[in-house]
């Protein structure tokens, strides 16, 4: 208790940018888990609602609780422990190629071609 007392959160950059790391991994999955797996949510909401459907004749007060808590505490869960192993890996988000869309380091595959510019290219102010 008294070492936590005395170094406190602002005593080590470590803790933060391990913090960091953690909460931008948690963004990062959970974007990708709603853009990338939307098919699979389709499909786990399929299948809540047939399970809260058979839980409804044991559980009748319950059923729609329990099973929505299952599936949101599930992802939740998954995620968040997705988030800690790469973190406690030691694998930042800056380290990840394909993450480039997070820092704001895009690359452009392709130089944009107005309509115009056949019409304006030639003209010298």
């Amino acid at each position: 208790m008294e070492l936590s007392i005395r170094e406190g959160w602002g005593g080590s950059k470590a803790s933060w940018a391990i913090l960091k790391s953690f909460v931008v991994w948690t963004f990062t999955l959970t974007v990708c888990w709603l853009v990338v797996g939307f098919p699979l949510i389709v499909l786990m909401a399929t299948v809540g609602v047939l399970a809260t459907v058979v839980l409804q004749a044991v559980l009748p007060m319950s059923a729609v609780l329990l099973v929505a808590s299952s599936l949101l505490g599930s992802n939740l869960l998954l995620v968040i422990l997705g988030a800690g192993f790469l973190t406690l890996k030691g694998i930042h988000p800056q380290d990840v190629q394909w993450l480039s869309w997070l820092h704001g380091e895009g690359v452009p595959h392709h130089k944009s071609v107005y309509a115009s510019c056949p019409l304006t290219c030639g003209l010298l102010s």
